[in-house]
């Protein structure tokens, strides 16, 4: 396992998030070297002034948190997040249009945002708690059709987080076609770990540094 904080994306979402919020969040990424700030969209060309030295990824929102704005609109907002700066783009699918089984809808959405974005990472937010077992899989092999790069659990304002049953059902889903972002109630070193050793690739959390100082201060007790 690389270094903990390596699988972190640093993250603030709220809706009363203010510019000065903004750049305590990107000085901290860089301090801790986290991979990544995620944050809302206005603040992507903020964020990429800050971060322009540095190594720290810049992952943007679109469409969040509900999922249910129009695809025209998710693909103008991730377009912007780009040109302003964004390495990669967290979107939320249309929840309801999953429910209602409107797939070829749901794929479209998610194909034109990658379309859009080319190159640069989409991760898709599948807000697993409105989700049963089988349309967690139906959303999986959707945005493995439609060319994602990964399926992420939650956007952290649901009734509940990731856990390990969804990310498991995401795990066997997708193999190793999709990376996986497990966000959403992530608060300690031990459930990020764990989750890591289930086979996430990236930890989305606004306790990125309790997450880290905590597995160093444990580290720095059993040595002797």
């Amino acid at each position: 396992m690389k270094d903990l904080n390596r699988y972190i994306d640093h993250t603030f979402l709220k809706a009363t998030a203010t510019p000065q919020d903004i750049l305590k969040l990107c000085n901290e990424a860089k301090e801790y070297n986290f991979y990544a700030v995620c944050l809302n969209s206005c603040y992507v060309s903020l964020a990429a002034n800050e971060l322009q030295n540095s190594d720290v990824k810049i992952a943007s929102v679109v469409g969040f948190p509900l999922g249910s704005n129009s695809t025209r609109s998710k693909v103008c907002e991730a377009e912007q997040c780009i040109k302003d700066g964004a390495d990669e783009i967290d979107m939320v699918l249309n929840i309801g249009y999953l429910k209602a089984k409107m797939y070829e809808s749901v794929r479209k959405e998610i194909s034109a945002i990658k379309e859009a974005i080319g190159s640069s990472l989409l991760k898709v937010i599948l807000e697993t708690c409105y989700l049963t077992d089988d349309e967690i899989r139906i959303a999986c092999q959707i945005a493995k059709q439609a060319g994602a790069d990964y399926v992420k659990t939650s956007t952290g304002f649901g009734t509940d987080g990731a856990t390990e049953h969804v990310v498991k059902i995401m795990i066997d889903e997708v193999g190793d076609t999709l990376k996986i972002k497990a966000s959403g109630g992530i608060k300690n070193t031990a459930t990020a770990k764990r989750y890591i050793e289930m086979g996430v690739s990236r930890i989305g959390t606004s306790s990125g540094i309790e997450i880290v100082t905590s597995l160093k201060k444990d580290t720095d007790e059993h040595t002797y």
